[in-house]
């Protein structure tokens, strides 16, 4: 078996500690980037029950013009 100098045991736990350092930055910036992401679809939400509430509005008029025309039914 091997000597394991402290050297070694030195130099791995640093390899190990780097490794973690970077996979800590690396989650710090997907939790950034889906934060982000979050906001953009919250957004979307919103604009799309804009949309909604505004064809809403537009069948309803068009519905009221069809009926004084007499093309549709009362």
């Amino acid at each position: 078996m091997p000597d394991i100098s402290p050297g070694l045991i030195q130099q791995t736990l640093q390899r190990v500690l780097d490794s973690q350092r970077e996979t800590r930055e690396d989650v710090r910036e997907i939790k950034s980037r889906l934060g982000s992401l979050e906001g953009v679809v919250a957004n979307l939400h919103v604009f799309l029950a804009e949309q909604s509430v505004r064809l809403d509005r537009f069948a309803d008029r068009l519905q009221r013009v069809a009926r004084r025309l007499d093309i549709a039914d009362a």
